[in-house]
């Protein structure tokens, strides 16, 4: 099974990745195993948030960008509004980055 490595930009993914380059520096772990625990990492949230997200939230916003690249949208928002069943939350800035699930198993 094929995954993007889109994971990685988040918080946790660049916090392992940092983990992972201080490891091979200090040699307590190789290069190929690095590798490898990144390629985990990416199959493991791509299944998280497949099987055990359930919640649904709405997002508005000023839409100041939009972008169709390689089967990737990018959505650049502003004062976007966050809403689900608890919450109503409002950021200044946004970056939505979205992929075709769909192709990952051609």
């Amino acid at each position: 099974m094929a995954t993007f490595e889109l994971y990685r930009r988040s918080t946790i993914g660049m916090c392992l990745t940092e983990t992972l380059d201080e490891l091979v520096t200090n040699g307590t772990l190789t290069p190929e195993h690095a590798i490898q625990v990144l390629v985990q990492f990416d199959k493991s949230m791509a299944e998280a948030l497949e099987t055990q997200v359930k919640n649904k939230v709405t997002i508005k916003g000023h839409l100041h960008t939009y972008r169709f690249c390689d089967n990737v949208w990018t959505f650049l928002l502003q004062n976007a509004t966050f809403k689900n069943e608890d919450i109503n939350e409002t950021v200044g800035r946004v970056k939505i980055v979205a992929c075709d699930s769909k192709l990952l198993t051609q």
